[in-house]
């Protein structure tokens, strides 16, 4: 297979900045991900689900980094001033 064949086979999901939908749910992903994720996702995951505490912990930080990541791309592409 040809290398112009394997980038044509890639899916690449990149969001229209541009567009106020996109623009909003970026958002609003990026603020649940960077207070939820560690509030009330570590909740849910230790209490409701009785996962391990260390597991709910990590998972509510990668969740907190993953937002904060979010944010950071989201300041870089100017969506967010």
């Amino acid at each position: 297979m040809t290398e112009e064949k394997r980038k044509s086979k890639r899916i690449s999901f990149r969001p229209d900045l541009s567009s106020k939908f996109w623009k909003t749910l970026l958002v609003v992903l990026a603020a649940f991900l960077t207070f939820a994720g560690p509030t009330y996702v570590v909740y849910v995951l230790q209490n409701v689900l009785e996962i391990n505490y260390a597991v709910s912990m990590v998972s509510g930080f990668a969740l907190f980094i993953a937002g904060l990541v979010l944010i950071l791309y989201l300041i870089k592409n100017k969506v967010i001033s």
